[in-house]
C-alpha cells in the first residue's frame, strides 16, 4: 500500500513541478508549486518523519508561498504573466535537466542502499529542548538559519513581483 501512495505522490509532484515552470502565470506557477511543497511533505510522512513533515508545511508550504502569494497580489496584478524564454534558453535548459537527470541515476544505480528500521521515538519535550539548545546536537543555528531564509524568500518575492518597475525607477531617462 505505501508504494501505491508514494508513487501517487511522486507523479503528482512530477505533474506539478512541470506546471509549475512551466505556466506563464505568476500566480498559477505558485499555487502548483505549493502542491509540490504538500506532496513532499505527504512523502515524509509516507516514511515516518512526521517532525520534518510538519517543517515543510510550515516553513515551506505555508510561509514561503503566503509569502510569495501576498507580495504578488499587494504589488502587481493577479494575472501577470511571465516572459517565454528563447528556444536556445529551453533547449540548453532541457538538456541540463537530462544532464542532471543521468547522473541522479547512474548514483541512485551505482550503490547499494540498505533499509534501516526506525525503532526509536521522540516526543514533543525532546524535539523543544533539541530545537532550542546551544549545545552539541540542538538546532538553535538552523532555526535562526530558517527566519533569514524567510526574509531572503520575502525580499526575492518583492523583487520578482516589482520586475519593471524597480528599473524604471533606478533609469528614469526611459
Amino acid at each position: 500500500m505505501e508504494r501505491i501512495i508514494f508513487y501517487i505522490l511522486a507523479l503528482i509532484i512530477i505533474a506539478f513541478a512541470i506546471a509549475s515552470v512551466s505556466s506563464r502565470k505568476m500566480l498559477r506557477s505558485v499555487i502548483y508549486l505549493l502542491f509540490v511543497l504538500c506532496s513532499i511533505a505527504g512523502i515524509y510522512f509516507l516514511i515516518d518523519y512526521n517532525f520534518l513533515a510538519a517543517i515543510q508545511l510550515t516553513i515551506y508550504a505555508g510561509g514561503i508561498i503566503v509569502l510569495i502569494i501576498f507580495s504578488v497580489l499587494l504589488v502587481h496584478h493577479i494575472e501577470m504573466r511571465l516572459e517565454i524564454a528563447k528556444p536556445s534558453k529551453q533547449f540548453i535548459t532541457g538538456l541540463v535537466c537530462l544532464i542532471g537527470l543521468g547522473l541522479f541515476l547512474f548514483t541512485l544505480y551505482s550503490h547499494e542502499f540498505q533499509v534501516v528500521e526506525n525503532t526509536a521515538t521522540t516526543n514533543i519535550t525532546d524535539i523543544g529542548t533539541k530545537l532550542l539548545s546551544y549545545e552539541a546536537g540542538g538546532f538553535i543555528l538552523p532555526f535562526e538559519v530558517i527566519s533569514v531564509l524567510l526574509l531572503a524568500a520575502m525580499i526575492g518575492a518583492i523583487v520578482i513581483a516589482k520586475g519593471n518597475k524597480l528599473s524604471e525607477k533606478n533609469n528614469p531617462a526611459k
